[in-house]
Parts: C-alpha cells; structure tokens; sequence
C-alpha cells in the first residue's frame, strides 16, 4: 500500500480543544520545522528515509509479492528481504538488529516469522487479534543473546510496512513525549494490546490536534513524537 493511497486511511475527528501540554509540543516541533510537515528539513531529518524504506517495502514486499513467496515456501527469503529493509534505517539500536537477524536465521524461525508477519502487515482479522498473534510469534523467535520481544521489535516492521495502521514504539521516546502532551500513556514493558491501542488512541488524538498541518500517515505522527521525546530535539 502506497503513501498516496495510505493517506486516505486516517481521518482526523472532532477533539476538545488541545490542551497547554499539546500546544507546547506543537511549537517546539514548529520550531525545528517551520514548514510542519512539509518542511524540507523535516523531510532530510525525519521523513525522508522512513518513507523510502516504505517504498522500498511496497516494491518488495507489497502483499501480492509477499503471498507469491509464502506459497513458493520462500520464507528465508522473505525474512531476509523484511529484515534487510529495516536495516537501512536507524529505528533499531543495533543490538536490537542483531537480534532479529538471529532469530530468522534458522528455516524454522524464518518460516515462523514470514507467516506471522504476513498475517499483522496484511490480514483482514482485527487489529487486536493480529497484534496478539504477532507478540506471539515474536516472542517463540529463536533468541541467541539478545532479547527479541521488545516494543522496538515487534512495531517496526509492521510500521514499515503499513504506516497507514501501524506505529513504531520506542519506549523512552514515546514516555517523554506522552509526559511532554500531557497525555496518559500507559506504558508497559512487555508488549501487549493494552498498550499499543493506548499508543494508537495517543497517536489519533496528536493527528486530530495536529489536523491543521495535514499529517499523512503514522510516519508523521512518529515523527513529530520522536521530535517531543528524543535527546537529538532537547531545548
């Protein structure tokens, strides 16, 4: 699914006036970007390579490719394609990387997770079975060393792949930026539905508030997160 087509996916809702916490991160955000979202440095900083590795997904990945592969039982190689996209981006720390390279590396891992991933990027269940599904999987991943049941693991592909549905969840990050929009972010460590429709209820509620400035899809929601919650934006 295209960025155009995603677009048409998220429709913003009538909100209560945002309150003084919303209006301090939205000019701290403007700020650094005066042009909002379609400022020219927003895309070089932030928008930019999130969005190519979106592209680069649909070119890929996109489910007509990905469902030839699955039937052809090609499922090292769609863990090898999912697993060399997120690599071009800086979402992951890199011991978080390694962990997810491990854990497809065997053709049972492998088979585990092109299955599971197929069915959140794609299915027509619910998004809470779904999510509940892919915490499933992920968490009977082969592990090597590190830890791969993490929040960062477990929302990056599915952000890649549909930032029309999907948001990426990097706890530190998104905490501070909850407690910067006064919003009650109920963060727990291991990742559970709980917690992600809490992050995709906060993630609605910045849109709504944010309407004015014609964010496109769950890629400028992050953003404009990361940029509240992140070191790299401290004030």
């Amino acid at each position: 699914m295209g960025l155009v087509r995603a677009n048409s996916r998220i429709h913003a809702t009538r909100r209560p006036r945002p309150n003084g916490g919303a209006w301090r991160c939205r000019r701290k955000f403007l700020r650094y970007f005066p042009a909002g979202f379609r400022d020219p440095k927003y895309d070089a900083w932030e928008r930019g390579y999130k969005a190519e590795a979106h592209a680069a997904w649909n070119e890929v990945l996109n489910q007509v490719e990905y469902r030839a592969l699955l039937r052809k039982g090609e499922y090292s190689e769609i863990a090898a394609r999912a697993v060399r996209l997120e690599s071009r981006t800086n979402l992951l720390f890199s011991f978080e990387k390694m962990a997810l390279r491990d854990a497809v590396k065997s053709p049972a891992g492998a088979r585990l997770f092109a299955a599971g991933l197929y069915d959140f990027a794609y299915g027509k269940a619910k998004l809470e079975g779904r999510f509940k599904k892919w915490v499933d999987v992920v968490s009977r991943l082969p592990r090597k060393q590190t830890r791969v049941l993490t929040w960062p693991v477990v929302t990056v592909l599915g952000f890649i792949a549909r930032p029309d549905e999907h948001i990426f969840l990097k706890p530190n990050v998104t905490r501070a930026a909850a407690a910067e929009y006064e919003y009650d972010f109920r963060y727990a460590s291991r990742p559970a539905w709980e917690v992600y429709a809490n992050l995709l209820d906060f993630a609605r509620q910045v849109q709504g508030d944010l309407a004015d400035l014609k964010p496109r899809d769950m890629i400028d929601i992050q953003s404009f997160l990361w940029v509240l919650g992140s070191d790299e934006y401290a004030e």
